[in-house]
């Protein structure tokens, strides 16, 4: 739409959409996302129109939802008091838009409006670390100068968004982290990492030919800065060349930190709608800042510590109370188990509770003298629709499988009191052997009817059969080729034949 758009204020739009989608997402993910948003805001003043629920719904399963919110809040700001302008440089649409920074702001200037000016995201610091051998911390504050003066001095005058674009795709799909395709790069002549790799193999050729180690440097000499070993741009002396990572020496990143652990517990609260019994959620409204900031979730509370899962109920309990008044009993309230999910900086773990009123009563009676969070109750098509995150999601899945389980447990246990009652019934009863056998002992067979090839069948028949029954028929299992089931669906019989019938299996 860039290239094809001759509107610069869409252009600009549709350039600066993509960009906040593409941070910190793969193209692949963000594809289905933008087409979704251009067809529903395909301009500035729709999406200034347009509300944050709105915005936080259409960006779920995105993440990184503060890049919503921001776009929304830039586009209102923009219809509000640019009359609908987008700024036209680099400078301006840093300094005037929130959630642009630098990179974004020269990719929207030179893609958009064809200002002259380099960027520098992930891709591209990789590129120009190699081509250049970068070796120290590519995110310190010398090398992404370094790396941005790198990007405006090799800009291309002429088409700067066409070049900034493909130096941007040569980092994604050739130049990439791992395995990069170095036969295949159309600047490897001109890249100092191939070159140190292709001194190395020089040098184990001399070696094989009969050369000494000493006549040939083993120092990586490609910088030629000159800075006596204090450059800050070159690999570290405590952190020299890696011969088997070869161009992957490039770019060096400090080690990252450990994401943060947390454990939060949260409660699925569901009852039933008078007039259709529908099964209703209750869903809480985030605050509108910080993490997930105006998402909605499951009643939650974050663990300080860890506590044991009486502590919990209590927890969780009181919270109910909180948001819903008196109305909150805790005869239901149970743990379904834990859901885990990952944000870039934090492990976070979901301690799953369920609850439930037995009708629509639930309506919720809040403290009048303290801020609470706003509230709703969904049917489960209302929730998928609503602006609630991957992770409740997640907790969503668990509860539904955890009530499907439920049913079939409770369904399970009244036909095993059907069978009980059956078999009460049949005790007492003397059970006749059939009259061709008169008086023989009674084979396996005598019992179930003649079907070797359906095991499944015989094996449904032998639970039908009462204890004491086959207890008396003391069942003779000395020849095998006479029973009709594997030795796995004997395994249940064990527990209801009398064990010295066993001895000859």
């Amino acid at each position: 739409m860039a290239l094809s758009e001759s509107n610069l204020n869409k252009r600009g739009y549709a350039v600066w959409v993509s960009e906040i989608m593409l941070q910190q997402t793969q193209v692949a993910t963000v594809i289905d996302y933008y087409n979704k948003w251009m067809l529903r805001w395909s301009n500035l003043q729709d999406l200034a129109k347009a509300t944050l629920e709105e915005v936080n719904q259409m960006w779920s399963g995105l993440g990184y939802y503060s890049r919503g919110k921001r776009l929304h809040e830039g586009a209102q700001k923009i219809s509000s008091e640019f009359k609908g302008e987008m700024p036209r440089s680099a400078e301006e649409l840093q300094k005037l838009l929130p959630g642009v920074g630098r990179y974004t702001a020269a990719a929207i200037a030179s893609i958009a409006f064809e200002e002259v000016i380099g960027v520098v995201d992930g891709n591209v610091t990789r590129v120009l670390c190699r081509a250049k051998a970068i070796g120290a911390d590519c995110t310190s504050p010398t090398v992404t100068e370094a790396l941005w003066m790198l990007a405006n001095t090799l800009v291309d005058l002429v088409r700067p968004g066409d070049f900034n674009q493909a130096m941007m795709e040569l980092g994604a799909t050739v130049c990439t982290p791992k395995a990069p395709l170095c036969a295949e790069c159309p600047v490897q002549t001109h890249c100092r990492a191939y070159q140190q790799v292709i001194k190395e193999r020089e040098m184990v050729s001399k070696r094989l030919l009969g050369n000494t180690a000493s006549q040939i440097s083993s120092t990586p000499d490609i910088e030629e800065c000159g800075g006596g070993g204090n450059c800050p741009l070159c690999l570290p002396e405590k952190e020299p060349w890696v011969s088997d990572l070869g161009v992957m020496n490039f770019p060096r990143k400090p080690t990252k930190k450990p994401p943060r652990i947390e454990h939060t517990l949260t409660c699925v609260v569901t009852r039933r709608r008078d007039n259709d019994d529908t099964e209703e959620y209750f869903l809480v409204q985030r605050p509108n800042s910080g993490l997930l900031a105006g998402m909605w979730e499951f009643p939650s509370v974050l663990l300080q510590t860890e506590v044991k899962e009486k502590k919990q109920k209590c927890i969780i309990f009181d919270r109910l109370t909180e948001l819903m008044g008196n109305l909150v009993t805790d005869t239901h309230l149970q743990n379904i188990g834990e859901v885990v999910h990952l944000f870039s900086h934090i492990h976070q773990t979901y301690l799953v509770y369920s609850n439930s009123f037995s009708d629509a009563s639930g309506d919720t009676v809040m403290e009048e003298d303290r801020e609470q969070p706003c509230f709703r109750w969904v049917s489960e098509a209302e929730f998928y629709q609503s602006a609630v995150p991957t992770s409740m999601k997640k907790v969503f899945r668990l509860f539904k499988h955890s009530s499907v389980n439920e049913k079939q447990l409770a369904k399970g246990d009244k036909l095993q009191c059907g069978s009980e009652k059956h078999e009460g019934k049949q005790k007492g009863r003397k059970r006749r052997a059939p009259k061709e056998v008169q008086g023989q002992q009674l084979s396996i067979n005598s019992f179930f009817p003649t079907c070797c090839n359906q095991a499944s069948v015989v094996s449904q028949k032998v639970f039908h059969l009462s204890r004491s029954d086959i207890w008396r028929a003391r069942i003779p299992l000395k020849c095998s080729t006479s029973i009709c089931f594997t030795s796995k669906e004997l395994v249940p019989l064990k527990s209801m034949i009398c064990p010295s019938t066993f001895t000859a299996i």
